[in-house]
């Protein structure tokens, strides 16, 4: 027979279609594949296994951290300086380049094995059904049709049909989120239930946690819920917020320098100027227009950032991301261990009317403390919750828990008693009991109390949480106990477990949402348990949205609707990255915390993907920023960094931007009318380099508090108003000086020595000026700002004296000059202090 056909699209989702037609659309049946067909089904699907990884070599991992426009630039600079033989100011910008590159190498290196993990993952040994002949075959060999028998700690190979089951549990948690062990059973499901609902399907890369199955083997390598997310992180990650604001402030930066100096060199050479000496004048410009810094000084903050954070538990892998840590204004977080405790607990033992029952409690330690089953974490939560005397000999006989019954039932002697314990799931407790005791231990019969009963079990169950009926009956001098003794029980009581909040994420919810920062809880439990936690953690547990609501909207539906919930549940793994996405698109920056390999997608696709020290592997390797401790208060820290180490870079843009722009323009300007170059190239590059030497120690400097208290994100349009608004108050400054010096009829030399002296001043002092929106006098800067900017201002004032004076073109300047381009530099700040008052008022940042 052909299987050409198995690459037909299904007509219907595996998990609805009935097992015989199941059987029909994978050609394959009970006794499962022959060797033959297997081997022929393997190069028609390829190994079960992620997708081969085409690994980045480091040369291309290298290369790739030249793609930016702003190293583009440099990089141009670089090449025009050495063309200028200025091979210093050259030798520097390449340095700068160089480190920035290599640090960003580094980071990225660090994070490229994250599909490897995963594919390591599943190398295991499956037991498979073969020619009628049960065989060990290694996992990687699977193929769709094959019949597959589990037991208790395997790890699922697939994703799988389940075929036949005895009392299956399996553990989700690495894809659901789910606390709670998933019990498993055959049949047919609807077509739109949430992946953890699918009670007759196994995934790959969860394991069995007790029971066994045989399965059909359905989807394979990447066509498994497992290798999706695989996929997911092959893809390249989605441009974050701060890589957005760089490369639109490249071309901003792009296209201000080529329309500058194109038409500087084409209006110098119509006034008839020697070409090459406008030729050098222009080149010169483009590189005074550069900010040769800023890759340095993101750098130099982002190294200092990281530092600070990992002093506070945080410990950032990609430098980057710091930037979008401050600027994030959502944070979406898995539910189960990062706002809850992650265990289950026993929350109260309770009898028929609700009321706390001392024996209840006892009853229900004794069916717990002597079951030998599979270790499970109600059981342990039951032991956990209250400690009592137990004869350690009490146990008489066991009936295990199984699927079909749902109860655990436990013969013991206490007190001199014989007693038959059972517990399990409420109706199945019930479907055994004929009386029920109240309080005072009266007994009546069931029938009396079952609307009581039933109307606690809703409230319980509307609360969030796991509700379990606990029924007993003496037998005195039995020694064996068989399922036909689990008749004509009485009814005892409810035992309520949950996952319980953290203790302080209330309050850290709240101080988040005073920062800016709003929390969405991402979840794959059951609503009722969700919009519990989510109340008790003071989010609005109403406004959810389920995994099958997400699946039914479209991509633009969900960017518009998004945003007006805080609380997601029963959602799939692919469904969480719709989200992050979605949110993104919606105009947010958004942030995701998780632990598992289900978060592995959302992390990817996050603005800022953040994990645990104790997460799996793949989890802590995809995010950039893992936590020492699985806190939320710990967040808060990292946050306050992020905004620190931002606001310090945009400090540096707005004084490069404005500084650069308003000497280059003056300059240009001043081509046009004077009769020589008003500052020589070798002059331009210097007066550069020097003005942002202060900038370097920006990293230092204090923030005023106002913008620590909100997220805040690159405006390309604010930086481009800022930068024509305070470039033209230093150019007309910069014109004044002009009119002086030319009034003042000073020989070309001392010309061109006193521009330099009032251009390097005014642009190192204007950094105090620019730096905040407050007063200068109000916000303190840091003292490596302070010196560095002293040091500046002494060394230009030095230069026209010193012995290489002559080397660069410079004359002694009078006095008198002196003086006087003191007092321009003074009404220079005056004037962008008011200017600033003024521009802050209309222009929103």
């Amino acid at each position: 027979m052909s299987i050409k056909r198995l690459e037909t699209k299904p007509t219907a989702p595996f998990w609805h279609i009935p097992l015989p037609a199941l059987f029909t659309q994978l050609q394959s049946q009970a006794q499962g594949l022959s060797q033959q067909e297997a081997e022929h089904r393997l190069k028609l699907y390829g190994h079960n296994r992620l997708r081969d990884h085409h690994a980045v070599t480091a040369w291309q991992l290298l290369l790739g951290q030249f793609k930016s426009s702003i190293i583009l630039i440099l990089l141009c600079a670089t090449l025009l300086s050495f063309y200028l033989h200025d091979k210093l100011d050259a030798l520097i910008i390449l340095g700068i380049i160089l480190i920035s590159a290599l640090l960003g190498f580094w980071q990225e290196k660090g994070a490229a094995d994250a599909v490897g993990k995963l594919m390591a993952l599943v190398q295991i040994q499956s037991s498979v059904l073969r020619d009628g002949v049960q065989s060990e075959l290694p996992a990687e060999h699977l193929v769709p049709g094959d019949i597959v028998t589990l037991r208790a700690g395997d790890i699922i190979p697939a994703d799988c049909r389940l075929l036949t089951t005895d009392n299956l549990f399996v553990d989700e948690a690495i894809l659901t989120g789910e606390s709670y062990p998933a019990e498993k059973s055959p049949g047919d499901i609807a077509i739109g239930v949430s992946l953890s609902q699918r009670h007759n399907c196994l995934w790959m890369g969860s394991h069995v946690q007790s029971g066994s199955a045989t399965a059909l083997v359905v989807a394979t390598g990447t066509r498994g819920e497992f290798g999706k997310l695989s996929e997911r992180i092959n893809l390249k990650a989605p441009e974050t917020e701060f890589e957005r604001g760089i490369r639109r402030f490249g071309y901003l930066l792009m296209e201000v320098t080529l329309i500058l100096v194109i038409l500087i060199f084409a209006v110098n050479v119509y006034l008839d100027k020697p070409v090459m000496e406008s030729f050098l004048f222009a080149l010169a410009l483009a590189v005074g227009l550069t900010p040769q810094l800023l890759p340095a000084v993101i750098s130099v903050n982002l190294a200092h950032g990281a530092k600070r954070m990992a002093e506070q538990k945080v410990i950032v892998k990609k430098l980057s991301v710091i930037e979008d840590f401050g600027s994030m204004n959502v944070l979406c977080s898995d539910k189960t261990g990062t706002l809850t405790m992650g265990t289950i607990q026993l929350k109260q033992a309770l009898d028929v009317f609700g009321k706390p029952s001392e024996k209840v409690a006892r009853y229900a330690y004794l069916n717990s403390y002597f079951e030998t089953g599979f270790n499970n974490p109600i059981d342990q939560a039951v032991r956990d919750f209250k400690t009592f005397d137990v004869d350690p000999n009490g146990k008489v006989d066991e009936i295990p828990y199984d699927f079909h019954r749902k109860r655990l039932s436990m013969l013991v002697e206490d007190g001199g008693f014989s007693l038959l314990i059972c517990k399990g799931a409420l109706d199945n407790i019930l479907a055994v009991c004929s009386e029920a005791e109240d309080e005072h231990g009266s007994r009546q019969p069931i029938t009396a109390v079952s609307d009581v009963i039933q109307a606690r079990y809703a409230d319980y169950s509307s609360q969030g949480f796991r509700t379990l009926g606990l029924a007993y009956k003496p037998m005195p001098g039995s020694r064996t106990i068989t399922k036909a003794d689990e008749t004509d029980l009485c009814f005892l009581g409810f035992l309520t477990f949950m996952d319980p909040p953290k203790p302080d994420c209330t309050e850290t919810i709240a101080m988040l949402k005073a920062q800016g920062v709003t929390l969405k809880i991402i979840t794959g439990d059951n609503r009722l348990v969700a919009e519990t936690v989510a109340e008790q953690l003071g989010l609005d547990g109403r406004k959810l949205m389920t995994g099958g609501e997400i699946g039914s909207i479209s991509e633009s539906a969900l960017i518009h609707q998004v945003a007006k919930f805080n609380l997601f549940a029963e959602v799939e793994p692919n469904q969480k990255e719709r989200i992050i996405v979605a949110l993104k698109k919606a105009g947010y920056v958004v942030g995701y915390m998780g632990d598992g390999i289900n978060d592995v997608s959302a992390l990817h696709a996050a603005d800022v993907g953040i994990s645990v020290d104790s997460a799996a592997d793949v989890a802590k390797e995809t995010a950039q920023i893992v936590l020492l401790e699985k806190n939320l208060r710990v967040l808060l820290h990292g946050i306050r960094e992020g905004r620190l180490t931002f606001a310090n870079t945009l400090k540096y843009v707005f004084m490069a931007t404005s500084a650069n722009f308003g000497n280059m323009f003056s300059m240009a300007g001043a081509s046009l009318f004077l009769p020589f170059l008003p500052l020589l190239p070798k002059q331009i590059l210097l007066t550069n380099l020097l003005t942002d030497f202060p900038e370097m120690t920006i990293a230092t400097d204090h923030v005023d508090e106002d913008l620590l208290n909100r997220p805040r994100r690159w405006n390309i349009q604010f930086i481009r108003r800022f930068m024509v608004v305070f470039g033209m108050i230093s150019s007309l400054f910069d014109f004044l000086t002009f009119a002086v010096l030319l009034t003042l009829q000073v020989p070309v030399e001392q010309f061109r020595t006193g521009w330099f002296t009032e251009s390097v001043i005014s642009a190192a002092l204007i950094v105090f000026v620019v730096r905040s929106h407050f007063p200068m006098f109000a916000s303190r800067p840091g003292k490596y700002l302070l010196l560095a900017t002293t040091m500046i201002v002494a060394i230009t004032l030095a230069l026209p004296y010193s012995p290489v004076a002559s080397a660069l073109n410079f004359s002694p300047l009078p006095l008198h000059i002196l003086g006087t381009l003191g007092l321009i530099i003074l009404l220079y700040l005056l004037s962008a202090e008011l200017a600033k008052r003024i521009f802050y008022r209309h222009v929103i940042p």
